[in-house]
Parts: structure tokens; C-alpha cells; sequence
């Protein structure tokens, strides 16, 4: 498969199929599903290699907007704009109409126990899916140990201070530059 879209209407039915699973499945976000989009799109249908993966996740994030983004350049790498189109409804109409069933039930039934200990379950499992999400971008993205020490200082750069993400970006980059990384 070359790098520009397959364009054939299996991939477009599949892709759709895959990303409103997916939606379904993304409690607290797509980041909470990503080694699963991960594994379908680079190891399952080889619709793009780690490395594009990775690239389109991180074009993702420093770009403005939501993080689903990198769902819309999963499906324009995969089958152009009808990919872009068909990933991105399907990514967020089955969690938009889900949403707004769980917002009515929440509204009727916020105030039972049985409900509080529901939400106060779903914290856990919000962040290991997040924590899954980030080894996944790390074994993709980290090829050496200088790289291994860039993600963590970016991550206790991230964690101990308040200083936006971007500054930890441009050190690495900085480093990539001089040739450390």
C-alpha cells in the first residue's frame, strides 16, 4: 500500500464500522481507546506504520481543536476526504446520541447511590485506558534510550509543573536538533 489513500469502498465500510465501536467504547475521550485504534489501523487492516500513527497523533495535538482530530487524519490517510468524513461521523455520532441518552438518565437518576457509585467507578477505568494510551505513544514513538529520557522528562515536565506542554515539545525538539535524540 502506498502512502495516499486507498479509496476503496470496503475500506470506507470498515473504516466507519471501526471508529463507531470506537466511539462507543471511549469513556473519557478517544485518547482512553487510542492503543485500540492503534492496533486496528497499523497492525489489524495496515492502514498506516506506527510511525504515521504517531505523526498524525502528535499533528493532532498541538493543533487547536479537540484531540479526535487525529480520527479525521486517520480516515483522510486511509480514503481521502469521504475517509476523513466517514471516521469522523463515526467516531462522533454513536458517543454524540449516547451522550445525550446518559445526560437524560443522568438527570433522572443523579441523586440514587446506586448512580454515584456508578460515575465513581468509571474514574479508574478512565485512567488506565489514558495510561494505556500513553505507553502505546511512547513504544511507538521512543526508538532509543535518549528518546526513552525525553518522554519522561516531558512527562514529569508535564506533571510537576504549570508551564504549557509546548515548552517541553520545543526542549525536545531542541535536543532532535543538536542530534541528542
Amino acid at each position: 500500500m502506498g502512502i495516499w489513500p486507498v479509496n476503496s469502498q470496503d475500506d470506507l465500510v470498515l473504516l466507519g464500522l471501526n471508529f463507531a465501536m470506537f466511539s462507543l467504547l471511549s469513556i473519557g475521550g478517544v485518547i482512553t481507546v487510542l492503543p485500540e485504534i492503534h492496533r486496528t489501523v497499523v497492525e489489524v487492516n495496515g492502514w498506516m506504520s506506527s510511525e504515521a500513527f504517531v505523526t498524525f497523533f502528535a499533528l493532532a495535538q498541538v493543533a487547536p481543536g479537540p484531540n479526535v482530530m487525529v480520527v479525521t487524519l486517520i480516515g483522510w490517510h486511509v480514503a481521502g476526504l469521504a475517509g476523513a468524513l466517514v471516521a469522523t461521523a463515526g467516531i462522533l455520532g454513536p458517543s454524540g446520541v449516547l451522550t445525550y441518552v446518559a445526560s437524560r438518565a443522568w438527570a433522572r437518576w443523579n441523586q440514587l447511590a446506586w448512580y454515584r457509585t456508578f460515575e465513581r467507578g468509571l474514574v479508574p477505568v478512565t485512567v488506565g485506558l489514558v495510561l494505556a494510551g500513553g505507553w502505546l505513544l511512547t513504544s511507538a514513538a521512543a526508538t532509543s534510550t535518549a528518546s526513552y529520557l525525553v518522554t519522561a522528562g516531558t512527562a514529569a515536565f508535564v506533571l510537576l509543573t504549570r508551564a504549557h506542554p509546548l515548552f517541553a515539545l520545543g526542549i525536545a525538539a531542541a535536543l532532535g536538533i543538536i542530534g541528542l535524540v
